[in-house]
């Protein structure tokens, strides 16, 4: 038994998918972080924010591939379409928000304490959300990960 039959045959392949975009997501991500700054950094294979959105595109491939094994006028895909899109809001609005407030908090800190001070508070992390474009992204190369999985279950 292939491997693609096992992940077919004991109903997985919802998670296959989803695990399948997060990975390939987050190594796109630091291949263009690598491209864009030239230097390669591992931590971009764990972090979030950034181009393409892995939290999207695992969403997207959940229900995607929801939709193929059960039909996209099922229950289960309704509740899976409802929460890919409270997720990618989440990417692309609360997160994003939070991203910019601390830029702005770690420049006021920087400033103030650019003296001597025994305060020395850390960083706050300022690469939390994304772009719609980036949301958009990671929502597209999901569905295309769900469909690609699908399909290539169905020829094997």
């Amino acid at each position: 038994m292939s491997f693609l039959e096992l992940i077919n045959s004991t109903g997985y392949e919802v998670l296959f998918s989803l695990a399948l975009a997060n990975v390939t997501a987050q190594v796109l991500k630091t291949l263009i972080y690598a491209i864009q700054n030239g230097e390669f950094n591992f931590a971009m294979l764990v972090t979030t924010g950034g181009m393409p959105s892995s939290h999207s595109s695992s969403v997207v491939a959940m229900a995607t591939s929801i939709g193929l094994l059960d039909g996209f006028d099922s229950l289960l895909f309704s509740l899976a379409a409802a929460f890919s899109i409270v997720v990618m809001y989440d990417s692309a609005g609360v997160r994003r928000a939070a991203g910019k407030q601390a830029r702005v908090l770690n420049k006021m800190v920087e400033e103030l304490f650019s003296e001597q001070h025994a305060i020395k508070e850390g960083r706050l992390k300022e690469f939390l959300g994304h772009s719609p474009f980036e949301v958009l992204v990671g929502g597209a190369l999901g569905a295309f990960i769900a469909i690609a999985v699908r399909y290539s279950i169905l020829t094997n």
